[in-house]
């Protein structure tokens, strides 16, 4: 039996935390040939829970293994497909990560990757509460 249709459910994969969501979008093939599964995959997004996070005026730092992850392009980013996630996450106001890091994030920039340690560099700034 054949799995494929002409038809597709649009799926992302979240920038953040590495995991498929559905998009809502359905996805048709013009020559209505059987060439998709019942999920495609169709590039990198935000969850809603990260898009959330984001509209609310957070920037995900995102902790990655240097050693694991892809060689960055030219220009010394690394794209997201190469990112090797360890799973850590932190979420910083925008104004509070220009202060830390002294430099500014783009608007439109909903995330960073990290070295491993940065997010427990972070954790150790935060005063202790009872």
């Amino acid at each position: 039996m054949d799995d494929k249709s002409h038809v597709s459910l649009e799926q992302q994969l979240c920038l953040v935390c590495g995991t498929s969501f559905d998009t809502g979008n359905i996805l048709l093939d013009r020559r209505l040939r059987a060439s998709m599964k019942h999920h495609t995959t169709t590039g990198w997004g935000l969850c809603p829970e990260h898009q959330r996070l984001f509209s609310e005026g957070f920037v995900a730092l995102v902790e990655c293994d240097p050693q694991r992850s892809g060689t960055p392009s030219g220009s010394g980013l690394m794209k997201p497909d190469q990112a090797y996630r360890t799973g850590r996450l932190a979420h910083l106001k925008r104004d509070a990560f220009a202060r830390v890091f002294n430099v500014p994030v783009a608007a439109e920039q909903p995330c960073v990757f990290v070295e491993l340690g940065v997010i427990e560099q972070l954790q150790a700034m935060v005063p202790a509460t009872d």
